[in-house]
Parts: structure tokens; C-alpha cells; sequence
């Protein structure tokens, strides 16, 4: 962990010039964001190893009215929505929570920015922490960061 899980509306796997995101790159940039962030220590917040962000496309979906107050306000019926989710682990301060939750909301609307200028879209950013009931982990990736 930690794991920040986007859910989006299919219709924003067009081409940019279409409309579309690039869903690849958003990952990357939250990814990124996430290894950046320092705690009041100087130390990373996340290991290297830990961090995913995975995206995944609705199968099914409705927003709000289905585009009728979109359409009504000529501004067209195809709305779209990206949920991000972000799980970590406990232990830190409130004021780090606020940092990440800053940082990564500032990434999605740097890379989301012409969507929202062009078309009715809705961007959710929320940040879960434990307690966990049930936490195992097995990686061949964390070794990859250890120092010594």
C-alpha cells in the first residue's frame, strides 16, 4: 500500500482531441506526485515499491439526469465523471493527509484541465486510511528500494 485507484466513465477513453483523457499518463503523473511527498521529517510518505495507481473504465454507468440539464444548456448530454481513491495505511499526521490530498488533486486537474474547460465532467478525489482487519503483503518489488 498505498493504492490509489481511479474509476472513470468510458466515454473519456476518446482521443484528446475527442474529448478523452490520457489515462496512462494520469497514472503515471499521480504515481509520481505520490513519490514526491515528504512527511514533516523530510522522509517519503510512500515506498517506492508500495505505490500503485491502477484505472479502470465503468462497464455500466448513469450521471446525474443522463445529459437532459447538458443538453438543455447547450452545452451537450455527455457527461462524464473520474472517481480517485486513494488507500494508505495509518500513522500520519493530519497535515500530511491534507498535503497529499492537495498535491494529488492539483496533478488531476493540471492533466484533466482540458476536459473540464470542454466538456460537463465531475472529479472526485478521496483519501481512506486503515485500520485494517486483514493486511498481507508479498512483493518482489520492495527489495528493488532497499538501501544496504
Amino acid at each position: 500500500m498505498p493504492h490509489l485507484v481511479i474509476l472513470y466513465t468510458p466515454n473519456l477513453d476518446r482521443q484528446p482531441e475527442q474529448g478523452g483523457v490520457d489515462m496512462s499518463a494520469l497514472c503515471r503523473g499521480l504515481a509520481n506526485t505520490m513519490l514526491d511527498q515528504r512527511d514533516e521529517a523530510n522522509a517519503a510518505v510512500f515506498p517506492p515499491g508500495g505505490v500503485r495507481v491502477l484505472a479502470y473504465p465503468a462497464a455500466h454507468y448513469a450521471i446525474a439526469d443522463g445529459g437532459a440539464a447538458g443538453e438543455a444548456a447547450g452545452r451537450g448530454g455527455d457527461y462524464a465523471f473520474v472517481y480517485l481513491n486513494l488507500r494508505m495505511g495509518r500513522g500520519r499526521s493530519a497535515a500530511v493527509h491534507e498535503r497529499i490530498g492537495r498535491a494529488l488533486e492539483a496533478t488531476a486537474k493540471t492533466h484533466l484541465s482540458s476536459v473540464l474547460d470542454e466538456r460537463l465532467i465531475g472529479i472526485t478525489l478521496q483519501i481512506d486510511e486503515g485500520p485494517e482487519v486483514f493486511d498481507a503483503k508479498n512483493s518482489s518489488i520492495h527489495p528493488l528500494f532497499k538501501k544496504g
